[in-house]
């Protein structure tokens, strides 16, 4: 029996080797999930380190956790004012967008492989989900901002359009075990229940959570982002349990919880944004051991057709179809097509048919793979190109790449400050203390209640102060003043 040190010497090393790779999607541009991927595929079974992983469960499972957190944290960096004017034609995009693509994928793979219509619109299912997180990775490594409503409704679709593909994995497959199970109403029923249920759960979670993080008072910050994954984690197995769409609950969630001001707010967006990386490391290096790449080109000639067709017909033509009273211009839709990067997603929702005892499971997980590898590739590489082609590129000279990623403060700049009984500070508002620019007030407790401070907050005695500044000099010299 293998020491238990050693399986940890190699998933440190593979963890760390993907991290100090991703310097390459920096600096070449080429997607971290193609990288990830690699790696995992080099350790595996045909690669270098021969890993042998055939846990097709245990897999399917970090999958589903990885996917929990990273949909939870794109949903808490996702702000609810950017998405709003978009809402509509991304909600659409996510659904008929969805069920649009995976139909003409079906046809294709009707056409070429030995699939009857029901099998190939299994495989258009799984593969009809996006990855956009992988889009704005080479986007801000590259320096390019798309225009004002593109972002949001990328955003938007990559993170609403899982739930969508799930629900049409788990029902085709099922269909086609068990023939005499539900009826066509029947599904469309599931359908809104999953979404009613895991939209409002998400909603109420995501709505309570900040007002829970404000009144708990917790002695230590470390017990805040262990309170916020239990949170998490008892949303999606309860919204699950009870019928509802637990992804979706998660990422709805992340999006409320967002509109609102919370202790450690900043804070807790890094940590999430960190946690989701190593998930997207572990499920990839996970889901690439998992593969056989010797089996890769006995389906590649059939997955190059497919993923063209996917490419330059199916999704656009979800794209169009879908968005075709929406006020995007046709350069537009096309980017919006061409940023239908495969990702994670779809790999998972590969192992759902092995673990179902479908006969043909083996052939959907390495088409899907090959597919998927190729889309992040081609698609991921060419995105800035395409994206200046297009001229969808925003004119905005005051962009920059790291206003739009979430990075905690420092806890040695941030201060408490009391003021007690007689300090000149009493009665005036914070506009009239005339302070530095980089001295903030940032949170003002007063008794049991948190206020987010205005300039127009007029201080009381007895209220603690929440201060960040820099430098401890100007900290010291500027507060001397308020002393009593």
């Amino acid at each position: 029996m293998e020491s238990i040190e050693l399986y940890l010497l190699i998933t440190a090393f593979l963890m760390l080797l993907s991290v100090l790779a991703s310097k390459l999607s920096t600096n070449f541009g080429i997607p971290s999930l193609f990288i990830f991927l690699g790696l995992g595929m080099l350790a595996g079974s045909d690669g270098i380190l021969g890993i042998h992983f055939d846990n097709v469960e245990l897999a399917q499972n970090i999958g589903t956790l990885a996917l929990i957190f990273i949909l939870f944290g794109g949903g808490l960096d996702t702000a609810w004012k950017a998405i709003k004017p978009v809402l509509k034609d991304g909600l659409i995009l996510a659904t008929l967008g969805v069920l649009l693509t995976a139909f003409f994928v079906a046809l294709c793979v009707y056409y070429i492989l030995d699939f009857t219509f029901l099998e190939s619109l299994l495989l258009g299912a799984i593969i009809s989900s996006t990855d956009a997180a992988a889009v704005f990775a080479i986007l801000r490594a590259k320096g390019i901002s798309l225009k004002k409503k593109l972002t949001p409704l990328l955003e938007l679709e990559s993170g609403s359009n899982d739930p969508m593909a799930i629900f049409l994995t788990v029902a085709i497959l099922q269909i086609l075990l068990l023939p005499e199970s539900s009826s066509v109403s029947e599904w469309l029923f599931k359908f809104f229940l999953q979404f009613i249920i895991g939209g409002a759960l998400g909603f109420v979670f995501g709505y309570l959570l900040p007002h829970i993080l404000n009144r708990i008072h917790l002695s230590f910050y470390g017990l805040y982002p262990v309170f916020t994954i239990g949170w998490i984690l008892f949303l999606f197995a309860g919204s699950s349990m009870l019928g509802g769409n637990g992804f979706l609950a998660v990422y709805v969630a992340g999006i409320v919880a967002n509109t609102k001001e919370f202790v450690h707010k900043k804070n807790l967006i890094g940590f999430h944004e960190g946690l989701s990386w190593i998930m997207q490391i572990t499920v990839f290096l996970a889901l690439g051991l998992l593969v056989f790449p010797s089996e890769l080109p006995d389906v590649a000639l059939s997955g190059l057709i497919i993923a063209f067709w996917l490419m330059f017909v199916a999704r656009p033509a979800g794209v169009f179809l879908s968005t075709m009273f929406s006020s995007f211009t046709i350069k537009e839709k096309t980017f919006i097509s061409w940023v239908g990067l495969r990702g994670a997603v779809p790999i998972i929702l590969a192992t759902y048919p092995y673990l179902q005892g479908f006969e043909k499971s083996n052939l959907i997980f390495n088409i899907v793979f090959f597919i998927v590898l190729f889309s992040i590739l081609i698609q991921g590489t060419t995105l800035p190109l395409v994206a200046k082609w297009l001229n969808v590129e925003s004119k905005s000279k005051d962009f920059k790449p790291e206003d739009i990623i979430a990075s905690p403060l420092f806890y040695h700049t941030l201060k408490q400050f009391y003021i007690e009984e007689n300090s000149p500070a009493i009665g005036l508002s914070i506009v009239e203390l005339d302070l530095p620019t980089d001295f903030l007030i940032l949170l003002i407790k007063r008794e049991k209640d948190y206020i987010k401070p205005t300039g127009s907050s007029i201080l009381k005695e007895n209220d603690m102060l929440l201060i960040q500044c820099n430098s401890e000099n100007r900290y010291k010299r500027v507060l001397k003043r308020f002393a009593s």
